[in-house]
This record gives structure tokens, C-alpha cells and sequence, in this order.
């Protein structure tokens, strides 16, 4: 055991001898070899650095386009939006007016209908003209009581039957208002 460990500590202090008469530099050639090894290095982790970088960039990039382009497709589907609801605005705009028209034309009809049936009702008996008047529409005859004379329609209310006369002078009464 004893000579194997005195062959391993002459191995070492050969190698340590070996390596100590290898690396004779002068300071100025370690400096030079020192800073060489570093530059080297440096320059190393530059370029990995700067490919990972310019990766990084391109990427950003790809995804600045993918959202530039998805933008302006929502520009495009915001713009058809728009025109597709100013046109319906303008549909909605030209159905109201047929509205408007076709209830202004009813109302002048059914004005001038009522004006046709105050001048029959007016020539008609009280009695003849309750009894018209009570199967109307309750709407309809109160309009024509309130046009008829106050005299004549107190008659008519009077020769109505009291349930009916009660409600349509109740309506009389309330549209006066």
C-alpha cells in the first residue's frame, strides 16, 4: 500500500513539474493569451446574443403584422357594419313616413266619415238616433255626440238604455277634459 501511494505522489509532482515547465509566460504573454481567450468568449456570447435577439425582434415583428391585419379587418367589418345600418336607418325612415302618411290619411277619413254621420244623426229623431248610437262603436259615438248640439245629444242620452248612456256620457265627459 505504501508503494502505491508513493507511485501516485511521484505521478502528481511529475504532472505539477510537467505543467510548471509548459506554462512559463512571461506577464505580458498571459496578458495577451487572457485577454485573447476573453475576447473570444465575448465575441461568442455577442453573437448568441444578438441572434437571440434578432429572433426576438422578427418574432415581434410577425406578431405586429398578425394584429395590424387583424385591425384592419375589424376596420373593415366596422365600416360594412355602418353602411349596412345607415342603410337600415334610411329603410326604417322611408317605412315610417308611409306610416305617418297612411295615418294621417286615416285619421282624415275617419274624420270625415264622423262629420257624415253627425249630419245624419243630427237630422235623425232623438229616439231613431239613440238607437244608432247605442249599437256604434263607443269611441265612434261619443266623437259624434261631442259635435252634435248639447240639447239634442242630452235627448239621445236620455232615450239610450242607462247602462249604455252611462258609459258613453262617462267617455263624454272624459274626452272633454
Amino acid at each position: 500500500m505504501k508503494n502505491l501511494f508513493i507511485l501516485f505522489a511521484m505521478i502528481f509532482f511529475f504532472k505539477v513539474y510537467a505543467a510548471d515547465k509548459k506554462k512559463t509566460y512571461t506577464q505580458e504573454e498571459l496578458n495577451k493569451k487572457v485577454e485573447a481567450l476573453v475576447d473570444a468568449k465575448i465575441d461568442k456570447i455577442k453573437k448568441s446574443s444578438i441572434a437571440d435577439l434578432t429572433k426576438e425582434i422578427l418574432e415581434r415583428e410577425r406578431k405586429l403584422d398578425d394584429r395590424e391585419k387583424a385591425l384592419n379587418t375589424r376596420a373593415e367589418q366596422l365600416v360594412l357594419g355602418e353602411q349596412t345600418l345607415a342603410k337600415k336607418i334610411f329603410d326604417l325612415e322611408d317605412q315610417q313616413k308611409k306610416i305617418i302618411g297612411c295615418i294621417e290619411t286615416n285619421k282624415t277619413g275617419q274624420a270625415r266619415r264622423v262629420k257624415q254621420l253627425v249630419s245624419m244623426i243630427s237630422n235623425m229623431k232623438p229616439v231613431k238616433a239613440a238607437d244608432v248610437l247605442s249599437v256604434q262603436d263607443s269611441l265612434i259615438s261619443v266623437k259624434i255626440l261631442e259635435q252634435i248640439d248639447p240639447k239634442r245629444a242630452s235627448r239621445i242620452f236620455n232615450l239610450m238604455d242607462k247602462e249604455v248612456s252611462a258609459r258613453l256620457q262617462k267617455q263624454y265627459l272624459n274626452m272633454q277634459k
